[in-house]
Parts: structure tokens; C-alpha cells; sequence
């Protein structure tokens, strides 16, 4: 029998990387293999359970802070249709809050939201967090004591197809979440993040989106009196992208494109990130920006392994094919953002610059760490106008969509090499040293023109 490394190298050879249709000949050659890789890979199923089984997983939460924090109070949460912020919606009422109202952009009516059981006493009303305006006139209306904001563009691959959309909802839209609390006197605003926010730079629109995010919030907590928190997520098992299209093409017997067979990813629950989000709250504190992210994550699932477990366990035929990656999933993260001496101490959501700083949140599950607060930023601050400005004459009569995508997409990129310069210049030189060190090697097997070699050069003390 042959070995498992000998059938993936076989698979791959299949068929070729990003082929946008596969022959009748190529999908059987990939039935074949597949079949075979499922019975050198018994444990398969066993993963797939283990990965659909994490939405059951929750986190201890400090019960007493929270009810304190909530209890007759007025809280505002955008994007609670969503598969988190509906968990969350049904979490806070357990607090008993005076009210609780939630933000919708309108895609399910009103009434079938609020004669949803688990959603009962939620008010919901119409509103979109990139009209600053609108959004200003609620606030008003509202006057929310603690906001949770978890509206966002969250498909990587979507987010590099609808640039604009994406810069306009996660970071101008938190932005103008965070300026109308301030402008209203809300105590606390806690934001949903990302786990591919601890990369200092990404070239994918939906990671540096994030990354800016978390910038501006630590920039504004530093300038008023609004606590603030942030809360990373990593792959969110209940609305996982991954597992509806693995239904989808087991279902249909269709090819199942893997980016690579090689990926392990963290997953977490639904529960788990509203859990989090609530820790947050009682976590953050007036004048700085407090990040959150699940220590506790256990061993990364097997794309590989879920994949074939989800054939195993429908009794499809889908075959397992190695497609490369899409757009939006960066291939190779730069490899010194974790270092070997702190990485098993801290959330795997945290980086190597980070990690030094991070200490125990107010859930046992929980690592909590305070950005730096960058003194030289005023290069970032100026792409952001930049940035900004492309955003608004995207959306203006005559101008070629296209273009108009390249425009934010280039002026998000300068933003993302500004603000990774900043934030270099506060690090102490020998970490930095530690960091290219343990990075060079694997960057210099990279092609001359990888981003990489760059961020490496920017690193260098």
C-alpha cells in the first residue's frame, strides 16, 4: 500500500491548481485517490466529529462583573442577525438589561425577528453602520450604555472581490460605531476582531482591514474616556465557510477544493465568541484599548482530515481535489510571528510582539493584552485620508467600478506598510533581531518580489 505522502503528491498531480472546471477523467482519478486516502486515514471521521462537535464548547464567564455592567442598562448591538451577534442577543438577556435593540441592514424582516423566541424583548431596527449619518440619528435616539459591535464583512474571499465594501464596513463603519458612543456618552463599546489581525502587515483586504480596525480603536480609547475592547475570533465552527461548502459539494458528489492538504486551522464556537465578546466588557478599561482572544483552543483542526470525515460521514462520492489557495487566504503568514520560547503561553491569536504584555482575562479561557499606542503614526493617519477619499468617490456617478476597487485596494495597501512601520519603530530592537532571525531562512526561499522580503526589511534593526 502506498503511503499517505505518496497519494497526496499524486492528488496534487491530479489535476491542475485553480482549474476552474476538471475533465470527467480528472474527477475519477480523484475519486480513486480519494477512496484511498480514506482508508489510510481512519481517524477522519473522528475529526470531523471533533470539529462540528466545538459549537457545543463554551467559556466560564465572571457573572457578578457582568451583571453589573449590564444589569438595567441600555445596550446597542449592530450586526445581531449574524451568527454570533444572535447568540449574543440571547446571552444578554440573561443579565437583564433595561433593553437591548439590535442594528439590522433589513435583509430579514423586522417582525420575523422579533417574534423569534430565543430573540424575545430584542427590539431591532433598520440601520447601516457605513451610514454615519443614520447611524448618528439612532445613537441618538437609543442612547445605548454599552454597544457590542460585531457587524462586519467577514468572507476573505468575498472581501477581495468587494474591496470597497469591505474598507467602508470594517473600518470606517467601526469607526463611526465608536465616534457616535462617544458623542452620546456610552461607557463601553466592545468590537468583534479577527485572529488574522496579529499579522503587522497582510496583503489580503479582509486581514489588513481588521488589522487597521484594531488600530483606530487603540487610537481612539487613548484619546477620550470610552472603554474599549476588542475580541479576536478565529474560524467560527457555526457559520463556518468551510463546512456549508462541505456539505454543499458532498451533497452534489462535486470535487471538494481544498486550498491545500497540509492546513491546520483553530476553531472556535459561536458561543465561545459571544462569550468572549461579553468578557471583553468587563475586561476593558477607560483610556486604553483591551484585546481579547481564547487561550484555550485545543490542537488545530485537518482541512484534510474534516474534509475526508465529511465524506465518510454522508456517504458521498465527492472526490478531494488540491485547487490552491483563492484569493484572500494568504498562503504563508510571515513565519516569525510566533516564537518558540512564548508561543505555548499565550492564545495562538496573539503574536510574537504581543505576547510579552499578555496576561490572564477575566475568564479563565481568556489571554488579554494592551496595544501599543504608536507614536509616530502620522504617515498611517494620511493613507487613511487617502484611503478614505477612495472610498467616497467609488460610490460617485461615472466612475468605472473596476478602477474604483484597484483605487481602495492600493490605498488600503499604503495604510497597511505605513501603519507596519509605526508600529516596528515601537517594538525594542531585540526582539525585532529575534524576529528576523527566526524568519530569514524561510523568507529567503521566497521569490524576490514576495511581500515577505519586505516586511523582513522593515523588521531589520
Amino acid at each position: 500500500m502506498r503511503s499517505i505522502n505518496d497519494l497526496l503528491g499524486e492528488l496534487k498531480a491530479a489535476a491542475p491548481a485553480r482549474a476552474e472546471r476538471l475533465t470527467e477523467h480528472q474527477i475519477e482519478r480523484l475519486r480513486e485517490l480519494t477512496r484511498e486516502l480514506l482508508e489510510l486515514k481512519p481517524q477522519a471521521p473522528a475529526e470531523y466529529r471533533r470539529f462540528d462537535g466545538v459549537r457545543r464548547r463554551g467559556i466560564d464567564l465572571p457573572v457578578q462583573e457582568l451583571t453589573a455592567r449590564l444589569e438595567g442598562r441600555v445596550v446597542l448591538v449592530t450586526g445581531g442577525t449574524g451568527c454570533i451577534g444572535r447568540v449574543l442577543l440571547r446571552e444578554l438577556r440573561a443579565y437583564r438589561p433595561a433593553r437591548i435593540v439590535s442594528i439590522t441592514r433589513g435583509r430579514t424582516a423586522l417582525p420575523d425577528l422579533e417574534a423569534s423566541p430565543d430573540l424575545a424583548g430584542v427590539e431591532f431596527v433598520h440601520g447601516d453602520v457605513r451610514c454615519r449619518a443614520g447611524l448618528d440619528e439612532l445613537f441618538e435616539e437609543v442612547r445605548p450604555d454599552v454597544v457590542f459591535h460585531v457587524a462586519a464583512q467577514r468572507d476573505p474571499g468575498l472581501a477581495e472581490t468587494q474591496v470597497r465594501r469591505t474598507v467602508a464596513t470594517n473600518i470606517f463603519g467601526t469607526l463611526n460605531v465608536v465616534r457616535a458612543a462617544a458623542r452620546v456618552g456610552t461607557e463601553s463599546v466592545v468590537c468583534a476582531s479577527t485572529g488574522k489581525a496579529l499579522r503587522p502587515y497582510s496583503p489580503d483586504v479582509y486581514a489588513a482591514s481588521k488589522r487597521v480596525g484594531e488600530w483606530m480603536l487603540a487610537r481612539t480609547a487613548a484619546a477620550c474616556d470610552l472603554r474599549l475592547s476588542a475580541s479576536r475570533f478565529t474560524h467560527v465552527v457555526d457559520n463556518s465557510i468551510v463546512a456549508h461548502r462541505l456539505r454543499a459539494w458532498c451533497a452534489a458528489d462535486e470535487p471538494i477544493r481544498l486550498h491545500s492538504a497540509e492546513i491546520g486551522f483553530y476553531i472556535q464556537s459561536a458561543l465561545e465568541s459571544a462569550q468572549l465578546l461579553l468578557c471583553g466588557l468587563v475586561d476593558s478599561q477607560p483610556g486604553q484599548l483591551r484585546i481579547n482572544a481564547l487561550r484555550d483552543l485545543d490542537w488545530p483542526a485537518s482541512l484534510l482530515e474534516v474534509a475526508l470525515g465529511a465524506i465518510a460521514q454522508t456517504g458521498s462520492d465527492a472526490p478531494i481535489y488540491i485547487a490552491g489557495y483563492d484569493d484572500g487566504y494568504e498562503e504563508q503568514p510571515f513565519p516569525g510571528l510566533y516564537d518558540p520560547m512564548t508561543a505555548g503561553d499565550v492564545s495562538p491569536l496573539v503574536n510574537v510582539f504581543e505576547a510579552p504584555g499578555t496576561k490572564a482575562a477575566s475568564a479563565e479561557q481568556a489571554d488579554t493584552f494592551i496595544p501599543a499606542v504608536l507614536a509616530d503614526d502620522h504617515e498611517a493617519l494620511r493613507a487613511l485620508a487617502a484611503l478614505e477619499a477612495a472610498c467616497a468617490a467609488s460610490t460617485g456617478p461615472g466612475g468605472d467600478p473596476e478602477v474604483c476597487e484597484q483605487e481602495v485596494r492600493a490605498r488600503l495597501d499604503e495604510v497597511s506598510w505605513a501603519l507596519l512601520e509605526a508600529t516596528v519603530a515601537e517594538i525594542p530592537e531585540p526582539a525585532r533581531a529575534r524576529v528576523v532571525r527566526l524568519a530569514e531562512r524561510s523568507v529567503a526561499a521566497l521569490p524576490e518580489q514576495h511581500p515577505h522580503h519586505r516586511f523582513l526589511q522593515t523588521l531589520r534593526p
